[in-house]
């Protein structure tokens, strides 16, 4: 549901708060009530944890891992018998972790800050997944109803949920600091929706660790977006409507313009049709124009769909599929694709559709 702009467990720089002694770095702990098995210490490299080594537990259930060093600020994760996962966000400072296996909320950790948000983090997102999964639930009972109106309801509510849960981890960053966990709600946040927020943070980690790997490449692919990112200047786009002639984007400037990138071929896009039409007569006279893409390959398919769907508004296409130079030109992946741009030309929001762009509407012109 949510977008992930990079993994967010690569190695990064950090401040700290207690420092470990001569550089050294000490993971202890208890764990009571344990079942059979290991504890396994895992190292993220990159977007899949390594295992490092097998924890010995004493029989009173303590245990002690120490590092000669952490040369960087670095992401691990504690397996406790295949039961519950432990995500520790270390470098100079030590850390210490409880759990008792006879009470699921018992998890305690101290020492190391990072560590300690996110602990944080992951409890913001169980509760998230736990409404997510409610919703899922009275989802499936709608359909199998066929309960339109519920099914409605229900995707209104979740994308409320979603636009509330994008508050909460914004919230959370910001009361990070200068943590290097903050890395880790990066990925619960759409580059696509959030661009200027993660954009201010990414400057500002670049600037307190320079040269730091991961948050140079995280900037590298925020800069590949910034020309797509809300707030800019849609890039125009100049290609034939049906009838060869040649036809820009830029015409449309002084309304509301939904670019609409979809083919005749594609399900989903044809399915989404009959919303967009709906919504185009209800705003069309107030200012609301569609810019249709097809990234289709066929003339024939690609007029006979715009007529099958009854679809009235400008339509452009090079038939060059997914090489289209509009496709390439938006970074286009995937269809349906939408971009709505303000009466000055610039991006306003990404990828909206349903309800979304129902909302959108209703609240630029209602």
């Amino acid at each position: 549901m949510l977008g992930i702009l990079v993994s967010a467990t690569l190695a990064l720089f950090s401040c700290g708060g207690s420092d470990s002694e001569a550089g050294k770095v000490v993971i202890s702990g208890n764990l009571q009530n344990a079942p059979e098995g290991l504890v396994v210490l895992s190292q993220y490299t990159d977007s899949r944890p390594k295992v490092l080594d097998t924890l010995e537990i004493e029989s009173n259930g303590d245990f002690t891992y120490e590092f000669d060093s952490i040369g960087t600020p670095t992401f691990y994760e504690l397996n406790l018998y295949g039961q519950r996962v432990v995500k520790l966000a270390l470098y100079k400072e030590n850390v210490d972790v409880k759990f008792n296996f006879s009470d699921p909320a018992s998890l305690q950790i101290e020492g190391s800050q990072d560590s300690k948000e996110m602990l944080k983090l992951e409890t913001l997102m169980d509760s998230y997944q736990g409404q997510v999964n409610q919703l899922n639930e009275k989802y499936y009972e709608a359909m199998s109803k066929n309960d339109a109106e519920v099914i409605r309801q229900i995707q209104m509510d979740a994308m409320n949920l979603e636009a509330q849960q994008v508050v909460k981890v914004k919230e959370m960053i910001e009361s990070m600091g200068d943590s290097f966990a903050s890395l880790a709600a990066v990925g619960l946040l759409n580059p696509q929706n959030d661009f200027p927020f993660l954009d201010a943070l990414v400057t500002k980690l670049n600037e307190n660790y320079p040269g730091t790997v991961a948050i140079m490449q995280m900037k590298q692919q925020l800069d590949e977006m910034r020309a797509l990112a809300v707030g800019q200047v849609a890039p125009d786009i100049v290609l034939p409507d049906p009838s060869g002639k040649t036809t820009k984007l830029s015409d449309l400037k002084g309304k509301y313009v939904l670019i609409d990138f979809w083919a005749a071929w594609c399900k989903p896009c044809r399915q989404e049709n009959p919303n967009v039409v709906r919504l185009y007569n209800q705003y069309n006279s107030k200012g609301f124009e569609v810019f249709g893409v097809s990234l289709d390959r066929s003339r024939e398919d690609w007029v006979k769909a715009i007529a099958d769907d009854r679809l009235t508004w400008t339509q452009v296409s090079d038939l060059q599929y997914f090489n289209s130079a509009a496709a390439v030109l938006y970074q286009i992946q995937a269809i349906p694709a939408t971009y709505l741009v303000d009466p000055d030309g610039k991006i306003i929001a990404k990828d909206l559709r349903g309800p979304s762009l129902e909302a959108k509407l209703a609240e630029l012109f209602d």
